[in-house]
């Protein structure tokens, strides 16, 4: 009988285990989580107000409820926790399913002033991510830059122009509802370096912007006239060519009175973050234009854009798990069809799924084809990696070394303390934001009796 150990609880680990025991009648997959709580990117990606997406978390329940599936949080994999080359004893194989843990930066100066933070920061700390601190991220802010023109630049767009009333019905923790519904911000600058033919968001997202209570949305005509797509995007794929449509619609609208106003810009690049008493100030931007390969060259020309909160949104970067081979130029795990690649020689027993293995590329769907190709990788080495002997039932092992696993009725008692929690507030459930809080509630009824 196969074991199998899944590191990472997010989309591809459990589309990962989900292959395994649908392709296979025997297999027992444990999922590993340095969390207490499941579901990833899922839990602490998606926007509080994105109900339909973070319904997903439903269709990931079913898979970790699974009788032949096990799920283990709060349990680090490298430095700090149980080794990789010791985890390998435990399992005939493991497939790692880490993501891609940290952001790209802009490379200019200025980036590390204070108030400058990256989307995924931000991000972490209204979707309470017990890693994340209140930083005061809108206090004292009244014009925001978001450098970016992908979904996740819309959704902290979005975040930072909704009220209080729209937010107060999502599991957004207690502390970043209140900050935001006591900012000041009323200004919010979405910032592309190329032109609305090439961005990235989807139209869904992007109209999401244009219907926000109490929010004027501009778009520059002119900005959008520099694209060359833009007076003809027939030839565009078809998201693309939906996104034009919809920013010549909005090109067009006259002015209103509003309480927040989110204005789209195009073909400017960031080059430098100005000082303001300590504290960043201004974005200054480069004027760009198509460079007609694809591209975009300066102009020279620069524009200041006032803001007291910069966030950056220009992509992922994969880091390295000690113990495992790492391609510093693609943020990847070198690997064949999923096996990983020490010094170009497949591992036995060691594989990779989603962002660690082919880059931070795609949608959550795109999670699946992609586990499914390590799987089916996995279960053809199977016969020979069968006939490792392994010491008993791993827990008992991370047990020994000191580590206590959250258990499926550890993650159903966090569940419960977020309802009671969200019950006390007034609000539906509420998500509790710090270790300390998630660890006491999985803790609270004996959840670490094994299952």
């Amino acid at each position: 009988m196969l074991r199998v150990a899944v590191v990472g609880s997010g989309p591809s680990g459990v589309y990962t285990a989900q292959s395994l025991v649908q392709l296979d009648s025997e297999v027992l997959v444990d999922v590993l989580d340095r969390l207490p709580c499941p579901y990833g990117l899922v839990r602490y990606g998606v926007a509080p107000d994105h109900e339909k997406i973070k319904s997903l978390q439903n269709n990931l329940r079913t898979v970790l409820e699974h009788e032949r599936v096990r799920f283990l949080g709060g349990v680090q994999i490298g430095p700090g926790g149980m080794p990789v080359e010791r985890l390998r004893e435990l399992y005939h194989a493991v497939v790692y399913c880490v993501g891609a843990a940290t952001d790209r930066h802009l490379g200019i100066p200025g980036e590390d002033l204070p108030g400058s933070w990256s989307a995924t920061q931000f991000v972490s700390w209204y979707s309470a991510h017990p890693d994340s601190v209140d930083d005061g991220f809108v206090r004292g802010a009244r014009s925001a830059v978001v450098i970016g023109v992908g979904n996740v630049a819309v959704d902290v767009t979005r975040i930072l122009a909704r009220g209080a009333a729209e937010l107060s019905p999502t599991d957004m923790p207690q502390a970043a509802l209140s900050a935001l519904a006591a900012s000041r911000v009323s200004e919010v600058h979405m910032v592309g370096r190329r032109g609305p033919s090439q961005a990235r968001f989807t139209t869904k997202e992007l109209r999401e912007l244009g219907g926000l209570p109490g929010t004027e949305l501009t778009v520059d005509p002119a900005e959008l006239e520099l694209d060359p797509a833009y007076g003809d995007p027939s030839a565009l794929p078809a998201v693309q060519r939906r996104n034009v449509e919809v920013l010549r619609g909005w090109a067009q609208r006259p002015a209103v009175d509003a309480l927040r106003r989110i204005r789209l810009r195009f073909f400017l690049r960031p080059v430098e973050l100005l000082a303001d008493g300590g504290h960043v100030g201004a974005v200054r931007f480069e004027r760009t234009a198509p460079d007609g390969a694809g591209g975009v060259t300066g102009t020279g020309q620069y524009e200041d854009i006032e803001a007291q909160l910069v966030l950056r949104s220009v992509g992922y970067r994969g880091v390295p798990l000690e113990g495992l081979p790492f391609d510093a130029a693609s943020g990847t795990v070198p690997h064949l069809a999923g096996r990983v690649l020490r010094a170009g020689v497949v591992a036995p027993g060691e594989y990779v799924a989603g962002w660690i293995k082919r880059g931070p590329t795609g949608v959550i769907g795109t999670n699946r084809p992609c586990a499914k190709e390590t799987v089916l990788s996995l279960l053809d080495d199977a016969s020979v990696l069968v006939h490792k002997d392994l010491a008993g039932d791993p827990v008992a092992a991370l047990r020994a070394e000191g580590i206590e696993p959250v258990l499926w009725a550890g993650w159903q008692a966090i569940e419960r303390a977020e309802a009671a929690l969200g019950a006390s507030l007034g609000r539906s459930v509420v998500k509790l934001a710090d270790w300390e809080a998630l660890l006491a509630a999985a803790r609270a009824t004996g959840s670490q009796q094994a299952s």
